[in-house]
């Protein structure tokens, strides 16, 4: 495939953006980048979660998994279920009654300042490892399809990718995002659907017979009840699956920010409604792209497994331009929907619950401070990626960091649950080492499981560390 078909891309990809950026930009203020002026549509919002939730990683990854645990990831999906219904019910109305803008408010207003400013710090934490991860993936894609045969550097590669996402995020933050995540959403849809019908129609399979083949197909098994002990086993993952949506979505500043622009609090849950459903289905689909994508390598002899699958045979199998181009709109899209949010939602995070900007600052200066830390999360993102690539350089130590980037919602889920379900106080100023102790003993009690036990936690781990977190908030107990 010729580099400038992909240059042409890119650019007309994010020259839309920008327009989109343009239009909904004209109010530069901190209500409209960091709320959208509680003004945004449901439907809007529940329709660009869904790319705001599927990362460039899913959109590699999940296909990629179904030749070893086959539809096994839906068992987590339908966990997400009974976890999202936590969040609309239990949550939102919380954040709604409280008229939150940051979710960790919450914590100072239960707690205290110890545990608010903890509960802000893990968040930042770890979202700047995962969107410098998710990003760095994407960056070595595009750095191999087109900028190393224009022979630009991969730390200019960065720059230009964080450059690209800051543009159209600058001026109104979340209010831009709402729209751009909604059409990031439906590129990435379009992607799968093209690449399910190339593979398809290569495969001799029939827009009718399609879902008959992917369900008699030994790889579309979903439930895994037999052994306890595998990470595959249903209650495992089905209760995993509820707690991540509940950490992942409904403790989490990125997600929640959207669902609390919504007009109302039952705006805000219509949205999660739908999105569920939406969601749902969307993850059967990346599935059954991957059952294909298996089968087609199979037949035709390609080597290729795990996150090299989705990528190499749309770009390298001779299945045409059409299914390469749409996978590298599909895969930019995924990545700078999440990456985007990413960057608004750490702006908003460190101005409001480090520097309390609304508190100490007057609302002219309030304005420049929120734009100079735009810049600074910007810079960092790139540091972090360009540490990635020339000081850590081994792809699985990076790909463990984001992993354990992963045990900083334990914490979370702990100080939420106890806030929720007991009426305790606690000694305010232990919760930063209670926090940092149980993603410890989480990862050793893991470790040890595994090796001596063969027990694999799994995705149950955020349980255990939430657990953990949970018992030392009650050693910790004001008398």
């Amino acid at each position: 495939m010729q580099p400038i078909y992909v240059l042409l891309l890119i650019v007309g990809y994010f020259s839309i953006l920008i327009l989109i950026s343009y239009l909904t930009g004209r109010n530069e203020g901190n209500d409209a980048f960091f709320k959208a002026n509680r003004q945004s549509p449901w439907y809007v919002v529940a329709f660009g979660m869904i790319g705001a939730s599927l990362s460039g990683v899913t959109f590699i990854s999940v296909p990629g998994w179904v030749e070893a645990s086959q539809f096994s990831y839906m068992q987590v999906v339908f966990g997400y279920i009974l976890g999202y219904l936590v969040i609309g019910t239990v949550l939102l109305p919380l954040y709604y009654r409280l008229n939150l803008t940051s979710i960790y408010t919450y914590l100072e207003t239960r707690f205290g300042d110890y545990s608010y400013k903890t509960g802000a710090s893990f968040f930042l934490i770890s979202r700047v490892i995962g969107a410098s991860f998710r990003l760095f993936l994407v960056a070595n894609v595009l750095q191999s399809i087109l900028f190393d045969a224009l022979s630009v550097p991969f730390w200019l590669t960065v720059i230009i990718t964080i450059l690209l996402i800051w543009l159209y995020t600058f001026k109104s933050g979340i209010k831009t995002i709402v729209w751009t995540d909604t059409l990031q959403t439906l590129f990435m849809l379009v992607a799968v659907g093209v690449a399910i019908y190339y593979v398809s129609v290569d495969l001799q399979i029939s827009i009718q017979d399609l879902l008959p083949y992917i369900m008699e197909s030994d790889l579309s098994q979903i439930f895994f009840f037999d052994d306890i002990k595998s990470a595959s086993y249903f209650w495992k993952q089905f209760f995993s699956g509820a707690f991540i949506a509940i950490v992942m979505t409904g403790l989490d500043q990125d997600m929640m920010q959207k669902n609390l622009t919504c007009r109302s609090l039952k705006d805000a849950q219509k949205n999660m409604f739908w999105f569920t459903i939406v969601l749902t289905i969307v993850n059967f689909v990346f599935l059954s792209l991957g059952l294909l994508l298996t089968n087609y390598a199979e037949i035709n002899g390609i080597d290729a497994q795990k996150d090299q699958l989705f990528s190499h045979i749309a770009t390298q199998s001779g299945l045409g331009i059409g299914i390469a181009l749409f996978f590298i709109l599909g895969l930019i899209a995924a990545a700078y929907s999440s990456a985007d949010s990413a960057l608004t939602s750490l702006t908003t995070s460190f101005s409001l619950d480090i520097l309390n900007i609304e508190k100490k600052y007057e609302k002219a200066d309030q304005v420049k401070i929120r734009k100079q830390i735009h810049i600074l999360f910007s810079i960092i993102l790139i540091l972090v990626i360009i540490v990635f690539k020339y000081v850590i350089k081994n792809e699985s130590v990076i790909a463990k960091l984001f992993v354990f980037a992963g045990y900083t919602y334990g914490p979370l889920l702990g100080l939420y649950a106890f806030g929720l379900f007991t009426k305790w106080k606690i000694k305010d100023t232990w919760v930063p080492v209670v926090a940092i102790v149980s993603p410890i003993l989480s990862y050793v009690i893991s470790t040890f499981s595994k090796s001596k036990f063969d027990f694999d936690f799994g995705f149950f781990i955020l349980i255990l560390n939430g657990f953990l977190t949970f018992l030392g908030l009650i050693l910790i107990r004001s008398k």
